[in-house]
């Protein structure tokens, strides 16, 4: 199981090389809040999102055999952009496994960072087979994108830095889907304070981590409704077993009250955030924090990848 050391390991790797993003802070959200709010704006990182993080570390540590191989992974999105990033820059060739039903701003983001698109069906169980038949057929190294815990080390660094900006935290908030993030944010927040209060944040029409805390067992996603499509995956078995250690829970947010913290991140902090980076905030902008207010907050906006295609071209064609 990962822990700080982990976390710590990949800050090293990131030195350099992943965006040290900004640490914002809002006088009307501690109002609203009573609590003293720090947003860890991943929005900024490269690609728009944490997923870089991950993505760097994990590749940055392939032995030079792999490396001459190529590497393939499955994502909708956000991952299949990182490791494309992340492979070129390293000079590796990369194949990324993308659902039909992807984003095709997603998807041109990874052809144009280099990486070949293969297309499978809109399912876990396409995106793995198909993932796997590369890795049989062409020995391509397989970066899952939370799985796998070089990932969730580099995602941690995210928590890592914003701990190491703003000092002890009375509570951590992080979305959740696959679990990378969550669970590096955890492991290294918990390991800096081990006092800190660490929450996943996740859409109510896709509950899969939620029920699988509760139950103490993964409970498999399979009808995910959502605005955020980053959050629609199954936890992994290395991310369970480090959420069901460090994370104290797992709360849920309504459809509405994830629109509502998007237009309140776009208007009142002029902070383009796609609706999985929204989710985390959603439990301090809706009041749903027990105890004591007058606290210190930690909430990772994981990222900032929107398709505003429709809405440029209908305000263009007015």
């Amino acid at each position: 199981m990962i822990g700080l050391k982990d976390v710590q390991k990949a800050g090293r790797l990131l030195e350099g090389i992943a965006n040290r993003t900004p640490v914002i802070t809002s006088r009307t959200l501690d109002r609203i809040s009573g609590a003293k709010v720090y947003l860890k704006c991943e929005n900024f990182q490269r690609t728009g999102s944490f997923k870089f993080r991950g993505a760097y570390n994990a590749l940055s540590q392939l032995s030079a055999e792999e490396r001459r191989a190529g590497v393939v992974t499955h994502s909708s999105g956000n991952h299949a952009q990182a490791l494309a990033l992340a492979a070129a820059a390293a000079g590796v060739r990369a194949k990324i496994v993308m659902p039909s039903g992807s984003s095709p701003v997603k998807r041109e983001a990874v052809k144009g960072y280099g990486a070949e698109v293969i297309t499978c069906e809109n399912s876990l169980k396409s995106r793995e087979e198909t993932a796997g038949a590369l890795v049989a057929s062409e020995g391509l190294a397989l970066i899952h994108p939370y799985n796998n815990e070089r990932v969730m080390a580099g995602a941690g660094t995210a928590a890592l830095e914003l701990c190491e900006e703003v000092g002890e935290l009375d509570f951590l908030l992080a979305p959740v889907g696959g679990g990378g993030l969550l669970s590096g944010t955890a492991a290294a927040a918990k390991g800096l304070f081990p006092g800190v209060t660490v929450w996943g944040v996740e859409p109510k029409g896709a509950d899969d981590a939620c029920r699988s805390f509760r139950s103490g067992k993964i409970v498999p996603q399979t009808d995910p409704r959502t605005i955020a499509d980053g959050l629609r995956t199954s936890l992994g078995s290395l991310t369970f077993e480090v959420i069901g250690k460090l994370v104290d829970d797992i709360v849920l947010a309504e459809e509405e009250e994830i629109l509502e913290t998007m237009r309140f991140l776009w208007e009142r902090m002029k902070l383009v955030v796609e609706p999985s980076g929204a989710v985390s905030l959603v439990p301090v902008l809706k009041g749903k924090l027990p105890g004591d207010r007058n606290c210190k907050i930690g909430v990772i906006i994981s990222g900032g990848n929107l398709d505003l295609k429709r809405f440029f071209e209908g305000y263009l064609n007015k």
